[in-house]
């Protein structure tokens, strides 16, 4: 991980929130956060520990599946070291899928490209009904807000891109013939803007495709699988909205479900484009634009959402350092070096079977 880069990404994150705040009035945005009830806020952060539960027994549901066995305090660490990371890279929401990949076959054993499998399978079932909410969120803005027309086709445009990705990955999934073709091209587009060898790399990806698939096909032709995890997954998904929704009422503020739902839902599918690290500075200021055209005083618009991140955001990040001590600090380096090492010895082994087939 490049950490230098990592800093400056996110320094530049907080100066554009900073900037926002100095410009709504830092005094009358202290006022507000006086005024919140600590009652509520605590209230809010026990909510986003049962989320974090639940997005732990959503990996868990997937990977006892595939007979991967682990144990529920280190699945539960490794699910907050991922999204700590996920916060903290410029990556979409993605960068800390490798890790619990890593973390998850270096304590069960299980190979990687099986555990990557489930580490994916539970992206996908909880991005179904993540888009699914997303569509009724901008039908509803559009129709009760009045949002100027480069916002509502900015958001309609966000989310046609979303749905049209989401489409892509779930075919790269369980295509393998279009897999190959498309990992070829990017491998092909890389080599012209870097002098890198990239043979390697290009190699390893290709061989961890087939395992990948063959476990992914399976979880999504399982039922069972499938429902309960999306289940889980909207569960989490609802409770984060609540957990907004009681944010504001620790500002005495009444604030419709409907409207905290859209808000959260289209500010959390803006922050999933790779831009600054957990979307600093972008998803704080849609969520505080889109409170304040709802007619909720900027100040207030401006609290809530400060102490809504801090619980979301850098409280779950700071949770998820905080793992570092127990998988090692060099764990994020070891991802890479891991990935090749295990490809090499699973090259080796089969080379040895075919050698006893024949």
């Amino acid at each position: 991980m490049n950490y230098k880069r990592v800093f400056a990404l996110l320094s530049l994150g907080i100066v554009i929130l900073a900037i926002m705040i100095y410009f709504i009035g830092p005094g009358e945005i202290l006022k507000a956060l006086e005024t919140a009830d600590p009652f509520y806020v605590i209230v809010a952060i026990i909510i986003q520990m049962v989320v974090l539960f639940l997005l732990t027994a959503c990996w868990g549901v997937v990977a006892s599946s595939l007979d991967i066995k682990y144990k529920k305090i280190p699945l539960f660490a490794m699910e907050l070291l991922g999204l700590s990371v996920n916060n903290l890279t410029p990556s979409g929401r993605a960068g800390g899928e490798p890790v619990r990949a890593y973390l998850l076959s270096k304590y069960s054993g299980a190979p990687f490209k099986k555990t990557f499998a489930t580490v994916m399978g539970d992206k996908l079932f909880d991005t179904f009904p993540f888009a699914a909410l997303a569509i009724i969120a901008i039908i509803y803005l559009i129709f009760t807000i009045k949002l100027s027309f480069t916002v509502t086709a900015s958001l309609i445009g966000v989310l046609i891109l979303f749905v049209l990705l989401l489409g892509f990955i779930i075919y790269i999934c369980i295509n393998k013939s279009f897999a190959v073709r498309s990992i070829k091209w990017i491998f092909r587009q890389a080599r012209k803007i870097t002098k890198r060898d990239l043979d390697d790399y290009e190699k390893t990806t290709l061989e961890q495709v087939a395992g990948f698939q063959d476990s992914l096909r399976y979880l999504m032709a399982n039922k069972r699988v499938f429902f309960l995890a999306v289940l889980i997954s909207c569960g989490a998904w609802l409770l984060e909205v609540v957990r907004v929704y009681v944010v504001f009422l620790a500002f005495g503020t009444d604030v419709s479900v409907g409207l905290i739902a859209s808000v959260f839902l289209i500010s959390t599918l803006v922050g999933m484009i790779p831009t600054l690290p957990g979307g600093v500075g972008a998803i704080d200021g849609i969520m505080i634009l889109v409170y304040s055209v709802a007619g909720i005083p900027s100040f207030i618009s401006t609290a809530a959402t400060l102490i809504e991140r801090l619980i979301s955001y850098w409280l779950v990040s700071l949770m998820g350092l905080a793992t570092l001590p127990y998988f090692g600090t060099g764990v994020l380096d070891e991802v890479s070096i891991s990935e090749s090492e295990q490809t090499e010895e699973e090259l080796y082994e089969e080379q040895l079977d075919d050698k006893e087939k024949t």
